[in-house]
């Protein structure tokens, strides 16, 4: 008897840690099928692969559910000044922006000053961008982080962004980038 409740519990706990997981991973689908067509634009502008651009934003934004990504627009956990302050008072150390394209621009804008920039510039190696970034210090949890984009990159991997060309016309303000 007691054998089998423990075997249940394994169980249970194994099926909600599969469902979290699956969840997790439509949720990024969903947020890489509705913000690829900026990141192509963005990757052609800026030479930084659109997998890497999509995987950085899916992590940091929480898959565009995050609350810096809601209150915010803030989708790859940029530093800076902001004008919220929640209901006790509390402001964030988060930038704010004033919609997503612009939190994705400014990605791309910080990206390209940083030293090993020049050096992987029109490098399609999502691996080698990610690893140089941990290593630049782009998150306080590099492994961890790390670990997360890389996830994400092969969930793009597998259903490649340019399956399907990227509707750029539909947004007009992109034409003018960089």
């Amino acid at each position: 008897m007691v054998l089998t409740k423990k075997l249940l519990k394994s169980y249970l706990l194994v099926v909600c840690l599969l469902a979290l997981v699956f969840s997790a991973n439509a949720q990024n689908k969903a947020y890489i099928a509705n913000h690829k067509a900026i990141a192509t634009v963005l990757s052609k502008s800026y030479g930084i692969p659109a997998a890497v651009i999509l995987a950085v934003a899916a992590v940091e934004s929480s898959g565009g559910k995050g609350p810096v990504a809601k209150v915010l627009n803030n989708h790859f956990g940029m530093e800076g000044k902001n004008n919220f302050v929640n209901k006790k008072g509390h402001t964030s150390r988060y930038k704010q922006y004033a919609n997503v394209f612009a939190s994705y621009i400014d990605f791309c804008n910080v990206i390209s000053r940083k030293r090993f920039y020049r050096r992987l510039k029109n490098n399609e190696d999502s691996k080698a961008w990610v690893k140089a970034m941990s290593h630049a210090g782009y998150s306080e949890v590099p492994e961890e982080w790390e670990n997360k984009v890389l996830g994400v990159l092969r969930t793009i991997h597998t259903n490649p962004i340019h399956s399907k060309p990227a509707k750029i016309h539909a947004y007009p303000a992109l034409a003018s980038v960089r």
